[in-house]
């Protein structure tokens, strides 16, 4: 019986095309999954799931595992609906995110390698009562403790899928390598969905140490990478770095990608890093096709089929509505229709367009309050990477002092670049840093305090987090945390 869903209609029609052609190849460059071997490892998890009625939950939480499409596809030849869970995600947020989202299951690789197991969760039945049944949850990185998830039906998840690689120009002649989550909804875009509605084949990497994947890169000769800003910049300060003649193709996604990074990266490789916007609620939003990299939080133009709209014609910054064909229902438990709902969503970044696109210039959260003024990190970080030597620079807002009549205070912490020569950090002087940024910045802008450090922390998405950072790096820190 010929099948609804979209996706599973693309996957037929991928099935029969690609027949035992590699889909999948281990980081030596070995197949792991032949199309056809996806389909019977689809036909055999089916024979495990048959137990579970439409509309129940099924987490999976496998990693960068081999058995992703299998799973999938059988989830939604079953009718089930599939929540991604990341591998790093600690216990308290998984088992309330299982909760939130009424997961019936867990699917697990217990090491890595092994075929994943079903683990029947001991709770009530509590399937959800669904209005549009959904075929995928994916939980969102919320800026609070509580998880929640936003619901897709396959019709978005493959208006996603095409308007990236349409945009992109990826097709089933490329080989994707899969270092970045699947789990996530960028890995999610760009590895899974490509594979199975188009046939992309891709190479399944667990190791995410920077050489290791310019290894396996090389070995594989694998043509498209979508990475993060923090391989990017890992690459592009290496020696001695493996030709990769077959890479064609490199995006980055996740956090904004700096200049320096993007120049320091095309130096070593001579290939442009396009930058890739999205969200987890709507997909892909623009992308930078020239790659000519030159302006700080760039990110180019709507992807293909994609309708921005500035909400605040009048700000030089303003949030965006997103309409496209692959924005999701809405979220789960609670709906938000103001924000995500009816092919519209809002995200809460903010950007400014120009003729040749848009920038990210910050978050709605991120605005730092100094005495009523309002202050955009993203203007002042873009004078502190101007200075000579500094390399990397995140602005935030903490509180300020006791006593002072100010809500927040504006402070920075800044990396130095090395010496090419000697591997040594440039030497920086707080002081002339911030006489630098009064030079063309308002006197509530100027950093009162710049911290200088190894390295940013960042997530595994590569995301940094400034109220993290402004916790660290409170006003009664003692000078010894600086160095850490």
């Amino acid at each position: 019986m010929k099948s609804e869903d979209p996706l599973l209609t693309a996957w037929d029609k991928t099935l029969l095309r690609k027949g035992d052609r590699p889909a999948i190849l281990d980081p030596t460059g070995k197949i792991a999954r032949t199309f056809r071997q996806i389909e019977e490892r689809a036909r055999h998890f089916a024979a495990k799931i048959d137990i579970f009625d439409a509309g129940e939950v099924l987490a999976v939480q496998i990693g960068n595992h081999e058995d992703w499409p299998s799973i999938l596809v059988a989830c939604l030849r079953k009718q089930l609906v599939v929540l991604p869970l990341e591998k790093s995600i600690n216990d308290q947020q998984r088992d309330a995110a299982l909760k939130i989202c009424r997961a019936t299951a867990v699917v697990s690789a217990v090491a890595s390698g092994n075929s994943p197991e079903i683990f029947r969760l001991r709770t009530a039945d509590t399937t959800a009562d669904w209005d549009r049944q959904p075929s995928l949850l994916k939980l969102t990185s919320g800026t609070t403790a509580t998880p929640r998830a936003i619901r897709f039906r396959s019709r978005h998840l493959l208006a996603d899928c095409d308007q990236i690689c349409d945009t992109m120009g990826i097709s089933d002649a490329d080989l994707n390598f899969g270092v970045i989550p699947i789990s996530h909804s960028y890995g999610f875009s760009n590895l899974l969905t490509p594979l199975i509605a188009r046939g992309v084949p891709m190479v399944v990497s667990r190791d995410r140490t920077p050489r290791a994947i310019l290894l396996d890169l090389a070995h594989t000769n694998a043509t498209v990478f979508p990475g993060m800003p923090f391989f990017y910049q890992a690459f592009g300060e290496m020696y001695d770095v493996p030709t990769l003649p077959k890479l064609r193709l490199c995006i980055s996604a996740g956090a904004p990608l700096s200049v320096t990074v993007a120049e320091k990266f095309r130096e070593n490789f001579r290939l442009p890093i396009h930058s890739f916007y999205g969200a987890s609620e709507c997909g892909g939003i623009c992308y930078d096709r020239a790659a000519t990299n030159e302006i700080e939080g760039f990110v180019g133009q709507p992807i293909k089929d994609v309708d921005l709209e500035i909400v605040d014609a009048a700000g030089g910054a303003s949030q965006i509505r997103v309409r496209s064909a692959a924005v999701g229902d809405g979220y789960f438990p609670e709906p938000d229709d103001k924000k995500l709902g009816n092919g519209i969503f809002v995200p809460d970044d903010l950007l400014a367009r120009d003729e040749a696109g848009f920038r990210i210039v910050g978050r709605i959260s991120d605005v730092i309050n100094v005495a009523g003024k309002k202050v955009t990190p993203a203007e002042v970080e873009a004078q502190l990477l101007r200075f000579a030597g500094v390399r990397q620079a995140v602005v935030f807002g903490r509180p300020a002092a006791a006593g002072a009549l100010r809500n927040e205070e504006v402070a920075a912490c800044v990396v130095a670049d090395a010496d090419p020569s000697t591997g040594l950090r440039t030497s920086l002087n707080e002081k002339e840093l911030q006489e630098f940024c009064r030079n063309v910045l308002s006197a509530w802008q100027v950093p009162k305090r710049i911290f200088f450090v190894n390295a940013i922390p960042v997530n595994e998405r590569g995301k940094i987090s400034r109220r993290e950072l402004a916790r660290r790096f409170a006003t009664k820190r003692h000078q010894a945390d600086l160095d850490a």
